[in-house]
């Protein structure tokens, strides 16, 4: 079996680096080519390209990188409609895959998309692009199912892989050496994010929300989980961290997370990963004037982390654009810190998102993707 495959960022590579798993369980032969990052290179994909190159945030970092993304995309179109495989995934990154989904399937070659694009919260007529794009349509939350159900979509919801692993974590030994707090002391997560752009606008913020509270408080500990080499190097030097009470390490932002007290994170996947170790947080989100005005003008729901859309009422409190400044930081860290009550009822609310999204995920994913290999074959005959 030939299986194209492409994620863009860390979170897809773990989901494609489980799918690989699953499959191989079933196909010990499989072959999966496409973009992939270290996890799934570890399973056996091949990389076309760096993943690294196409992990842009926003309409900026975008245009900055267009010419790596279209080379990217180019020479993996190419190389798909030779290679012919029995079924092309792309994880997530929207932005690039669909473009590149349309034309494989516009060629014949089945199309899965995994992860949706948050189209039932902004940009809805993204789904008349993605109904061209995609034979089939995995999702992570069982809400987006429903939405897809509504516009005439193949879909299947799966859940999130990660859900049932965190119900028994098991903190790697090297990382707890490297992260777990002094005795008597709380640690912080801070997560910036997987991006340099992102990471950019909001560690300077968050690295001096630390220093604030680390004045304030006595018992607190710092660890940012950096999510490449780069990344850590420019969180070091570039913004003196050293003269700070934060440390950092390479790498097992969950097991920072599973031993933290609270987070504080970029919106994103990273809010999500807390809200499944049940960790009270405060999200911000700060991006470019432009893509604010555009945001504006196309969103069509008032939050921007998963963790709102799963807890009803909206729970977690969410720093946008002016309203992300390390004076407002420390004023909600204070707040979950003093408050035993408000710090115990995020918890609980938390507590519960875990369970309901845990489902044999990589399982569910293969059955669909069988299924529709299967009904193309028939379909070819």
């Amino acid at each position: 079996m030939k299986i194209g495959i492409v994620a863009g960022e860390k979170s897809g590579d773990y989901l494609g680096a489980e799918l690989i798993k699953a499959f191989k369980k079933r196909h010990p032969n499989a072959e999966f080519v496409g973009l992939a990052g270290p996890l799934m290179l570890a399973e056996g994909a091949t990389s076309l390209g760096e993943m690294d190159k196409i992990s842009i945030m926003g309409i900026a970092g975008a245009v900055k990188g267009l010419f790596d993304i279209l080379r990217i995309r180019k020479t993996i179109r190419k190389h798909m409609l030779e290679w012919r495989p029995d079924v092309f995934i792309g994880i997530d990154v929207p932005d690039f895959n669909l473009s590149l989904e349309i034309k494989l399937k516009e060629a014949g070659i089945p199309t899965v998309h995994y992860v949706s694009p948050t189209v039932w919260a902004w940009r809805g007529k993204r789904i008349h692009k993605i109904k061209r794009a995609v034979n089939l349509m995995l999702t992570l939350f069982p809400f987006e199912e429903a939405y897809y159900q509504k516009h005439n979509t193949a879909v299947k919801y799966v859940g999130h892989p990660l859900a049932k692993p965190v119900l028994n974590w098991n903190v790697d030994a090297q990382a707890k050496s490297e992260i777990e707090p002094t005795p008597g002391k709380k640690l912080i997560a801070v997560l910036p994010g997987s991006r340099m752009s992102e990471v950019s606008r909001l560690a300077p913020i968050m690295i001096d929300a630390c220093t604030k509270l680390s004045s304030r408080y006595s018992d607190l500990e710092f660890v940012i989980p950096a999510a490449s080499p780069k990344l850590k190097t420019y969180i070091e030097d570039e913004l003196n961290v050293s003269a700070t009470p934060v440390n950092v390490v390479l790498g097992h932002s969950r097991d920072v997370l599973a031993m933290s007290h609270l987070a504080v994170l970029a919106s994103g996947t990273a809010a999500l990963e807390a809200a499944l170790f049940a960790k009270p947080m405060v999200v911000m989100y700060k991006v470019a004037k432009f893509e604010e005005w555009y945001a504006a003008r196309t969103m069509e729901v008032e939050h921007f982390s998963m963790p709102n859309h799963l807890c009803d009422p909206p729970i977690v409190t969410e720093l946008i654009q002016e309203r992300a400044t390390s004076e407002n930081l420390v004023a909600e860290v204070s707040a979950l810190l003093d408050c035993d009550e408000q710090y115990q009822a995020m918890q609980s609310v938390l507590a519960e998102i875990a369970p309901s999204l845990s489902e044999d995920s990589g399982e569910l994913a293969c059955d669909a993707i069988e299924q529709l290999i299967s009904f193309g074959a028939k379909r070819a005959c």
